[in-house]
């Protein structure tokens, strides 16, 4: 047991493969980083200064971005950090923040998916009823809700975690998540699986069922309508779907090599890490920015103003 100043120290063993090319690894997953940031912030900065694009839908899609900036954080500093240190090691409390706010964004990033989900549901099945059943104070407790329940939920399990007496110290991984620090523990950890199984459960399973469910319904109603409709129905839910899609197979890939302990070289399992942290939250901005109509225009008269100002006094002129 490493200690210092009554502080317990866990090492991670996840580096182990990489650091003949640590600089490499370094300088790629800081570009990632960088990028995500910038990426989201400015789909999110472009949200909120176009009061055009202060709707329901552009607001829940602030919101996910936003969950992806907060959970690349909680992930990439530390990788960063370690990929430059000789020792790979965090203190306990730590490691517990890290694997709340890990968890944390994780849910929140389902729920939120599920809020966006119903929102597109309503807008496609019931136009007429949109601006009552999907005002902005429903957005909010929506948002509450899909901040807070993760917050409140994980924030039992970490301190249910914390309670465990730690007699082994070494993590197999580049970052700390609950399951893993309860596995170093020598106790009794019924009640961590048996929690741990119940947030699964009712956090992820429910919007999981909710948002097949939805996209059933909107399949169904567009089968009953025109081309026309079908494909502005498309543009706006194929964005949805497709995040939805990749950021599932990513948690399944985790929790499936977690639970089974799939025998993975160390390297390929790094990189498969890295990728789940950095392939959903880079690509949303760029899905939404292609195929939502209002934020690509947003995007275009702001990259190329006089193109935008050129094409405004064609339309004019023609008139």
């Amino acid at each position: 047991m490493e200690c210092v100043a009554n502080i317990t120290y866990i090492t991670f063993e996840g580096h182990a493969g990489l650091q003949k090319y640590k600089y490499v690894y370094f300088t790629i997953a800081l570009t990632a980083y960088l990028l995500i940031l910038f990426f989201n912030s400015f789909i999110i900065c472009l949200i909120f200064k176009n009061k055009t694009l202060h709707e329901p839908m552009y607001i829940l899609i602030a919101a996910l971005f936003l969950n992806a900036i907060f959970g690349t954080t909680a992930f990439y500093p530390k990788l960063l950090i370690d990929f430059l240190s000789d020792k790979q090691i965090i203190s306990y409390p730590a490691c517990a923040l890290q694997a709340f706010l890990i968890y944390t964004y994780g849910v929140s990033e389902f729920t939120l998916l599920s809020a966006m989900a119903y929102d597109r549901y309503v807008s496609i099945s019931k136009p007429l009823q949109y601006a009552t059943l999907v005002k902005m104070s429903t957005v909010k407790k929506m948002l509450l809700i899909s901040w807070f329940f993760p917050a409140f939920e994980i924030g039992i399990m970490v301190i249910l975690t914390s309670r465990l007496k730690l007699c082994k110290f070494t993590l197999k991984k580049v970052y700390c998540d609950n399951y893993s620090i309860v596995k170093l523990s020598c106790g009794d950890t019924a009640l961590n699986n048996y929690y741990g199984l119940f947030v699964l459960i009712i956090s992820v399973f429910p919007a999981l069922i909710f948002i097949v469910f939805s996209y059933i319904k909107i399949l169904l109603i567009c089968l009953r309508n025109s081309k026309d409709f079908r494909r502005k129905a498309l543009q706006t839910c194929l964005p949805h779907l497709l995040i939805f899609v990749n950021f599932s197979v990513n948690c399944v890939f985790e929790v499936v090599q977690h639970r089974l302990e799939i025998n993975i070289p160390e390297t390929l399992r790094i990189i498969m890490i890295v990728e789940s942290f950095c392939t959903p939250p880079l690509l949303n901005p760029i899905i939404y920015g292609l195929k939502l109509q209002e934020i690509s225009k947003k995007i275009k008269r702001l990259l190329w103003p006089n193109k935008a100002l050129a094409a405004i006094k064609a339309t004019t002129f023609a008139y």
